[in-house]
């Protein structure tokens, strides 16, 4: 049973335009908010992700903007704190970037919501990889209470652990409901490649794993495999983000933190044969190098917590999930294409220069 409800409430989701916060933005539409309040600077975001619906406030700008934070209502029910910085090296080429759009959006928002009555959550999108072990061999799965590493891997990784901190600091001194949901490797639809503006580097469009190797493996390209694809990974699709998330606002205890994970350790070696399969990619796979800054090759999530506190169970199987992925990709390539488009001038000279 739900101890909270989003019926009637003023949602704010911030970042809600991008994969996981127009996913959630859809589900939550269907849940009759009298207002759902969207800001999102399209970074790294598609418009055509927003719902079409009159309850939807969209308010284009980073949430750092004191403008945007001013003209926030003074009530606010729940709060999704979605909007990050993507990811890993788009931080490294930029970390500057990367503290504008993950760490400082955090601790303005944090600023701004300690005056905002009828809070019941804030819910934070962190990341699993911010504690898991580094580690090629035999992978444990990783806890809410597993140690914090003083040398993680990238800025991203640190700004992702740094709003956990703003957050417990707010939560403890000023009284926010906030709630850290860490996520796993979420995947399916809305992922946009190429979404938003150029950010310096190839991540910019090929941002993740797996809509990465649909799109290749769909133009009949041999998937890249960094190190053979030993490293694993812990997929969940996003729909089953969504639910977590919902039940971390619901069923979340304030100052607590959740794990949002399947609990499932597939390698990326496995990940790209499904593929493949699924497409009928006959182009197979391209072994790469292995990725010298990411030391955390293996790792997974511990899911009994969030079944536990929150009822929360993943429902679909990266064997579905993958499925109705490449069906959704198929469906909406013109999009794809148009933004992955959009980049040809940057990415063409470091083609070249890589062959």
């Amino acid at each position: 049973m739900s101890k909270r409800s989003f019926q009637g409430k003023t949602i704010l989701v911030v970042g809600g335009a991008g994969f996981v916060g127009s996913n959630l933005a859809h589900r939550l539409v269907a849940e009759k908010p009298a207002k759902l309040i969207i800001v999102d600077n399209l970074l790294s975001a598609d418009i055509s992700n927003v719902p079409a619906d009159p309850c939807v406030d969209f308010r284009f700008g980073s949430i750092t903007s004191d403008q945007i934070l001013q003209k926030l209502p003074d009530t606010i029910n729940f709060v999704f704190h979605l909007s990050t910085y993507h990811g890993n090296q788009s931080s490294m080429h930029d970390p500057l970037a990367d503290h504008e759009n993950n760490t400082f959006t955090t601790l303005k928002l944090l600023e701004r919501l300690k005056d905002v009555k009828g809070l019941e959550a804030v819910v934070y999108s962190s990341a699993g990889c911010t504690v898991a072990q580094k580690t090629f061999d035999e992978a444990k799965p990783t806890t809410e209470d597993d140690p914090v590493s003083l040398y993680l891997d990238s800025p991203y990784q640190m700004s992702k652990i740094f709003g956990e901190f703003y957050g417990n600091y707010y939560w403890m001194r000023h009284g926010i409901p906030f709630i850290k949901a860490r996520f796993q490797n979420v995947y399916g639809p809305r992922e946009i490649l190429g979404a938003g503006q150029w950010r310096g580097t190839p991540a910019t469009v090929w941002r993740n794993v797996t809509p990465t190797f649909i799109w290749k493996a769909l133009h009949n390209e041999p998937l890249p495999l960094d190190k053979g694809g030993v490293a694993t990974r812990d997929f969940i699709y996003v729909d089953d983000i969504v639910a977590g998330l919902m039940a971390c606002a619901t069923n979340g205890e304030a100052g607590g933190v959740y794990n949002i994970a399947s609990g499932v350790e597939t390698s990326i070696k496995d990940l790209a044969d499904t593929i493949n399969r699924l497409t009928g990619n006959k182009a197979a796979v391209a072994v790469m190098e292995a990725r010298p800054w990411d030391r955390s090759g293996k790792r997974f999530g511990e899911t009994s917590k969030a079944e536990r506190e929150l009822g929360f169970v993943p429902k679909v199987s990266l064997e579905d999930g993958l499925t109705r992925t490449v069906k959704w990709t198929k469906e909406n390539m013109a999009t794809i294409e148009r933004c992955v488009a959009q980049h040809a001038r940057y990415l063409a000279p470091q083609k070249a220069a890589a062959e």
